[in-house]
């Protein structure tokens, strides 16, 4: 009875996680397109200059704590270790507020430095403006691992939305304000970027009171006579322990912002180095940074995915289901796959509409479909990462990203030069693409999936083209139909890339439908798969 308690407990903890974490990436990723259209491509600049910077920092100085703490103190009470457990969140906590400390100085002291080798001075402002956050964000990471070790979810999930939606509308307003009263880009960019100190006392308000309920309710449950005792552990010994378990997540975690970092610490030099001035560099870099929140949202699905391969991977690896893990890894591939192939492809054809309808004009739509391709090799990087640490295999991907990052660095330097910012969109194509076949590869080995083109790719591909000729021919006759007749370049951009979108997402859904691209077994791997196969089969578009 208490295991089954357990498991519902996880189970539950699991999904709240899962859902706040969903919800923070989705409001991360849709807030820069109205940021953009306020503050304009200049201040996109700024913020996606700087944010990528604090993101490392940040990830050094608490990503992992959260998990490692939560394991140290579950572990101390499951032993009946209660003052080891207070003894493990007063070292973390005191290591983390040296830590946060200590990037708040180096950030804070080295802005200068820091933005003169970014190749703009202007950018000092607003870097010394993120620092503050970094005192914070510590004090976030050890409340919410306190709260995890404790098997209480909620405070976690709770603190994260409401964090990044304090953030974002922060962001917002202060880009507004920044451009209605003084038309400084470089004010909205800093205003941007010091949304994350808000966003963190937000946080700590949050947990705080979770923390105030959850002492009351000891209180009144006599739980608090346990102060007395002392724990065998050391200092040390607590430290020890909480490193080993926190490196190596704040290893893994630490790739993921080092591409547009490295973008952050070339794309304007090299832009500059081949010879255009300043001031042309930067709005080029803003016009590249367009795609981001695009690219974002593409992989929205294949992160929901990850999240449910995980527990589903390592449960069938627990009970030695070698046939359900090959299964399993097969579907998720092929879903994620059906997803980004049409994704990447619908927006590299409709990059010039899209860009219009959501940034006001086509500057950057070359580098904007050539980065569309990222899409479609970082949704199955994310999954096939999922598997692998489903299977135990946790530095796998982020040994496979850190790869991809260096040919990343190498292609930058290589390509900026020679074709601008649309070499720094084949670099970031070619880097994913990187670290999704080794991911791939290492899937294969260690599952024996058969993850063959001929299985996977042949009917997809035959329908994404399909699709491709219904969305130029769609795109083409709107055009011609709509000329003059709208008084809005925007407007008019906006209906022919919606209809497009439509047109082209119904095409691809049918052809697949009708190619046995997409099965009833895949489909009910989905959320209300039985319900949808089944409508499937009544309307005569799925095949038996």
């Amino acid at each position: 009875m208490a295991r089954e308690k357990a498991s519902v407990q996880f189970v539950k903890g699991a999904a709240i996680l899962g859902a706040a974490g969903l919800v923070s990436k989705l409001l991360g990723a849709v807030y820069r397109i109205p940021y953009q259209n306020i503050a304009g491509d200049i201040g996109l600049y700024v913020y996606m200059q700087v944010y990528p910077l604090y993101s490392t920092l940040l990830i050094l100085a608490t990503a992992g704590f959260p998990i490692a703490i939560s394991k140290i103190i579950s572990e101390r009470i499951a032993v009946g270790d209660a003052a080891g457990a207070r003894k493990a969140f007063r070292v973390a906590s005191m290591t983390l507020a040296v830590l946060g400390l200590f990037f708040f100085l180096f950030l804070y002291g080295g802005a200068t430095v820091i933005a003169r080798s970014m190749g703009d001075e202007q950018l000092a402002m607003p870097l010394r403006a993120v620092a503050w956050s970094l005192l914070l964000v510590p004090m976030v990471a050890i409340l919410r691992g306190y709260f995890q070790g404790h098997q209480n979810m909620m405070p976690t999930g709770v603190s994260q939305v409401m964090e990044q939606l304090i953030r974002v509308v922060f962001i917002l307003i202060a880009a507004w304000w920044a451009m209605s009263a003084y038309q400084d880009a470089y004010l909205a960019g800093t205003g941007a970027v010091f949304a994350a100190f808000p966003g963190a006392v937000t946080a700590i308000l949050v947990l705080l009171w979770y923390w105030k309920k959850t002492k009351q309710s000891q209180q009144l449950q006599g739980e608090e006579g346990e102060a007395a005792t002392s724990s065998t552990w050391s200092n040390r010994q607590v430290l020890r322990s909480l490193l080993f378990y926190a490196l190596p997540i704040c290893m893994g975690a630490l790739v993921l912002p080092l591409i547009p970092l490295v973008d952050s610490m070339t794309v304007v030099n090299m832009l500059q180095w081949s010879g255009m001035d300043e001031e042309a560099a930067k709005l080029f870099k803003g016009a590249f940074d367009r795609s981001q929140p695009l690219i974002q949202f593409g992989t929205f699905f294949a992160t929901s995915l990850s999240l449910a391969l995980v527990p589903a991977i390592s449960e069938a690896v627990a009970q030695r289901q070698q046939r359900v893990i090959e299964g399993r890894t097969e579907v998720a591939i092929r879903l994620t796959f059906l997803l980004g192939l049409p994704a990447s492809f619908g927006l590299a054809l409709l990059a010039e509409p899209v860009n219009v309808m959501l940034y006001g004009d086509d500057k950057g739509t070359q580098a904007l479909a050539i980065q569309s391709f990222t899409i479609l090799f970082a949704t199955l990087s994310i999954a096939s990462a999922g598997i692998l640490q489903g299977l135990g295999r946790v530095m796998r991907p982020a040994r496979n990203l850190f790869i991809g990052v260096l040919f990343k660095l190498i292609l930058n330097l290589a390509l900026v030069p020679v074709w601008g910012i649309s070499g720094a969109a084949v670099a970031t194509v070619l880097s994913y693409l990187i670290a999704m076949g080794l991911n791939v590869l290492a899937v294969q080995k260690y599952t024996g999936a058969r993850l063959g083109l001929k299985q996977i790719a042949w009917k997809p591909f035959l329908s994404v083209s399909i699709m491709g000729v219904v969305v130029l021919i769609v795109e083409g006759g709107m055009l011609l139909l709509l000329q003059g007749t709208l008084a809005s370049t925007r407007l008019l951009h906006t209906v022919v890339g919606l209809v497009s979108v439509g047109a082209g997402g119904a095409v691809y859904l049918v052809a697949l439908l009708k190619t046995g691209g997409l099965t009833a077994a895949d489909i009910r791997f989905l959320p209300k798969g039985e319900r949808i196969a089944s409508f499937l089969h009544r309307m005569k578009l799925l095949r038996t």
